[in-house]
């Protein structure tokens, strides 16, 4: 190699190795990490939802739900100082205020992005105080929808928190804890322990037992009606007795319908004696507000309230589209106001128009009237985006999701969609001053029930007639009936009820519900709510001693005091202390009056199968069982079965038994399973169907018990049919 070339190599291998001993000396400069803006929302689910939306500047985490309520321990309202709530930090949140400290300490800003209503507020008020946040500081965001747009657009109109809400919030809760806290003790001296009562739920409470006291006070009437069919030439159609010379006429035995039979020559043609036609426009329902869409959730798709919201829950904090991201797929699911948004309402219009054509969408905007004490606050349930149909979703929501998803679309879409338009036909049919009548009703237009129909009419045509046209009685069927008691409550109508009454708020009513069912006050029969024994006891006792807590109208005046006070209007401390002063006094006056309730375990009949002493009716949790005399000495129990009186029809041996599922609904299975595998949602009777020898069962209809054999051949009405056929 040339001296030269040795000299440069030699010159290169001595900076190399200069400067990379400079490098090792000099100190490493540290990258300056850029601070993040804090946002923390509620649920897990939907901080991940949302730091997708904002980007790399922000970081997104969750509270959990509360973090700081009164303490469990004691009432925790400082009754001599203005009712100041003494709130502490709830167990097992201490790793959760951990973190928030933790990224608080190192966020740039923070933003308080909670659910957008009197809890969320709340929990902003109290995040705020634990991070040691300025409440004057513009830091609250809030979203009706978790979409992109909606979220960045929240962001351009942060504000400060609301201390009215917030007021309004607290109000409610230092009211309960006063409530419960008072009553449940005194229930527990005086009746048994683990009992409580609270402000909705006690008039939850009332409503269920008033409606079974009204079904066992109630009295059957008797009453009778006629059908009858009626030919013009090969075309027959049904029609119905109406009344005598024009005016309408009840049947109230079978004396009165022998009478009438005998007034008219069956012989002889009916005239038609009066025609009515007409265009009939039905409107589609508004969107669903919280209680609407728990109500038609419980009646179509059989959810329980609680289900229902927690699968709205979901749909709201976002669900993975796969490439599109996780996105909030309803607004809002706590409302109970039936506003929508002019941008929805676009997007609606635009996508009836290219799915249906533009006869379906409607011309001028609709605007639904909200009840008198609803909140407007938020929008309708609705879907984040009408383009999002049931059918795009299909791989990506559960089935359960997807079911309420689809109730939750149609119901939307078709609010915005022009009426149907039906033909109506009626025809008066007289003779001898006996008028039967023959109702018709045609779809013309379709309308909103190309997505959405929640009634379940039929199309009835009826034949082409003109007054003074003949047409002959071909059949007469006249039918004995009593009126029936109202029905019991189910899920979806107690949540009506309450709304109607203006007791408790969207976030309140499956809660409510869930409390009678979990406290034993009442129980589920298929779907009917049914109160319990122990229901009936305390209901009486806070009827007797707290009539204010039981009353509907003073507990719904309360709901529209704290809505003065969520808009400013009224000071909550005063409301409290309006409710609670004459309260105090019923509680002193409840705990020197009500004498303690012995609920004695009755003698079941029969002694334990394990040490053999006597066998007792006891109340649970869950309701009543069997259970030993010698507890705790002898812990063996027994479920209580009902006894039908009927041999079982498979085996012929063992009794057919009255029993529940998991889900409540009773069916009949043999005492002898799993020997025998007998088993009936119908309840069995001890005849055989006379053309195949089958058991016959009993089963409910909308008219009364039917008797009938399970392979449809026969069957009889449970009283006395009268019908008489035409020559």
């Amino acid at each position: 190699m040339p001296a030269t070339a040795k000299e440069d190599k030699s010159k290169s291998s001595k900076k190399t190795t200069a400067t990379t001993a400079a490098k090792k000396s000099s100190p490493k400069r540290k990258k300056s990490k850029v601070k993040k803006d804090l946002v923390i929302v509620e649920s897990p689910a939907k901080a991940h939802t949302i730091e997708k939306y904002l980007g790399r500047k922000y970081r997104v985490i969750a509270s959990k739900g509360h973090i700081r309520d009164l303490p469990k321990s004691q009432m925790g309202v400082d009754i001599d100082h203005d009712y100041q709530p003494k709130y502490i930090s709830i167990r097992g949140k201490g790793d959760t205020i951990k973190e928030l400290k933790a990224e608080a300490k190192k966020a740039n800003k923070v933003y308080l992005a909670s659910d957008p209503d009197r809890e969320g507020e709340a929990i902003a008020w109290h995040v705020a105080h634990v991070l040691g946040l300025d409440e004057k500081e513009a830091n609250r965001v809030t979203f009706n929808e978790v979409t992109k747009d909606a979220v960045k657009d929240a962001f351009n109109h942060a504000r400060t928190i609301d201390m009215d809400t917030v007021n309004a919030q607290q109000a409610r809760r230092v009211l309960d804890r006063l409530v419960g806290y008072s009553l449940s003790p005194i229930l527990w001296s005086k009746v048994k322990k683990g009992l409580s009562a609270g402000r909705v739920q006690s008039v939850a409470l009332k409503l269920v037992i008033d409606r079974e006291k009204e079904i066992k006070a109630f009295k059957p009437v008797e009453y009778w009606t006629i059908d009858a069919e009626f030919a013009k030439g090969k075309d027959k159609f049904q029609a119905s007795f109406y009344g005598e010379e024009g005016k309408k006429t009840e049947l109230p035995n079978n004396e009165a319908v022998q009478k009438l039979l005998a007034k008219f020559d069956k012989k002889q043609p009916f005239t038609v004696s009066k025609v009515v036609k007409r265009e009939v426009r039905r409107q589609p329902a508004a969107p669903f507000t919280t209680s609407t869409m728990q109500q038609e959730a419980n009646r179509r798709l059989n959810f329980r309230t609680s289900k229902t919201m927690n699968i709205a829950q979901h749909l709201y904090e976002g669900i993975s589209l796969g490439k599109e991201g996780t996105v909030g797929l309803i607004t809002y699911m706590r409302t109970d106001s039936k506003r929508i948004s002019p941008v929805a309402r676009q997007e609606a219009a635009q996508f009836i128009v290219e799915e249906y054509g533009s006869d379906f969408a409607v011309k001028k905007e609709r605007h639904f009237k909200n009840q008198g004490d609803a909140q407007d606050a938020h929008e309708a349930v609705r879907p984040t985006s009408v383009y999002r149909t049931p059918k795009s979703l299909e791989k990506v929501l559960t089935k359960d999701e997807l079911r309420l998803y689809t109730l939750i679309w149609s119901r939307f879409v078709a609010s915005e969609m022009t009426p149907a338009v039906f033909d109506t036909v009626r025809y008066d049919l007289t003779q001898n001053g006996v008028t039967f009548r023959a109702s018709g009703s045609v779809m013309k237009f379709a309308g909103y029930t190309k997505v959405y129909d929640n009634r379940s009419e039929k199309n009835v045509a009826l034949p082409a007639l003109e007054e003074g046209d003949e047409v002959k009685l071909t059949k007469s069927d006249s039918k004995q009936h009593f009126t029936q008691p109202p029905a019991r409550y189910t899920e979806a109508s107690l949540v009506r009820a309450l709304e109607e009454n203006g007791v408790g708020r969207p976030s309140t009513y499956a809660p409510t519900i869930q409390n009678i069912q979990s406290r034993n006050y009442v129980k589920l029969e298929g779907r009917a709510i049914v109160p319990t024994e122990l229901g009936e006891i305390v209901d009486g006792l806070v009827e007797q001693f707290f009539p204010d807590i039981t009353s509907v109208d003073y507990t719904a005046k309360l709901e529209d005091e704290l809505d003065e006070v969520e808009e400013g209007k009224k000071d909550w401390v005063s409301v409290v202390d309006q409710y609670y002063k004459p309260f105090s006094k019923e509680l002193e006056k409840a705990d020197r009056e009500i004498q303690k309730i012995q609920i004695k375990d009755q003698p079941a009949g029969f002694d334990c199968e394990v040490c053999g002493a006597p066998m007792l009716v006891k109340m649970g949790r869950y309701g009543k069982f069997y259970g030993c005399s010698r507890f705790p000495d002898c812990r063996h129990t027994q479920t209580i079965v009902k006894k039908v009186g009927v041999t079982c029809p498979k085996c012929g041996e063992g009794e057919v038994l009255e029993k529940k599922s998991k889900r409540g609904r009773k069916f009949y299975g043999c005492s002898r399973y799993p020997d025998c595998d007998f088993v009936s949602w119908d309840k069995p009777i001890s005849r055989v169907c006379p053309h195949d020898g089958h058991f016959l069962v009993e089963k409910k209809r909308k008219d009364g018990m039917v008797v009938l054999c399970p392979n449809g051949d026969y069957k009889e009405e449970p009283r006395e049919e009268q019908g008489e056929a035409a020559e």
